[in-house]
Order: structure tokens, then sequence, then C-alpha cells
């Protein structure tokens, strides 16, 4: 099993060319409810211009998710214990429009 997180660092590395990382970013903070929300800008990466369809699991109170693209920046709100699925949505819609 690929491990997320080290995918994503592998991404945020590979946009990197001396300009993309002070521009754009990846942002991973806490929501009150409690859960997790990332945002993911994609400006001047291969996927700026891709479309990705909404999706929204809602499972019990605490193991939910919701993510989408919408100008030009990957979002998704999660349950508390879904940031690592979250991770996983992007990783696989980044790797399938390749």
């Amino acid at each position: 099993m690929t491990n997320n997180l080290l995918w994503l660092q592998q991404w945020f590395f590979d946009q990197c060319d001396g300009d993309w990382e002070h521009m754009q970013q990846i942002k991973i903070s806490t929501l009150d409810n409690p859960g997790w929300t990332i945002r993911i800008d994609l400006l001047e990466t291969s996927l700026e211009n891709e479309i990705s369809n909404r999706i929204r699991i809602e499972r019990t109170e605490t193991d939910w998710l919701i993510c989408r693209v919408e100008d030009h920046t990957f979002m998704g709100s999660r349950g508390v214990f879904n940031l690592n699925e979250i991770i996983d949505i992007f990783k696989n819609w980044a790797v399938s429009v390749k």
C-alpha cells in the first residue's frame, strides 16, 4: 500500500521549479466540528485545467468527506479520521488524468 502523505510530498516536490512553490500552496487545516480541510493549488501544474466530479460521502456524523475542484484548486473537507482518504482521492484523480 502506498503511503498517501509520502505521495503528496513527492507531488509537491515535483511541482517545485523555483517559482511555483512561491505562489502556490498546499494547505491542510482543522475544522471545529472536528475535521480537516485541504486546499491544493493547481495553477501552473498539469492539473490546472482538469475537471473533477464533486464527491460527497456521508457514512456517519464523524465519517464523511466532500471534495471538488474549483477555481484551479482541489478542495476537500472531511471528518476527523478521513484525512488519508481525501489525499487518496486527490492522488487517484491526479494519476488518472496524466
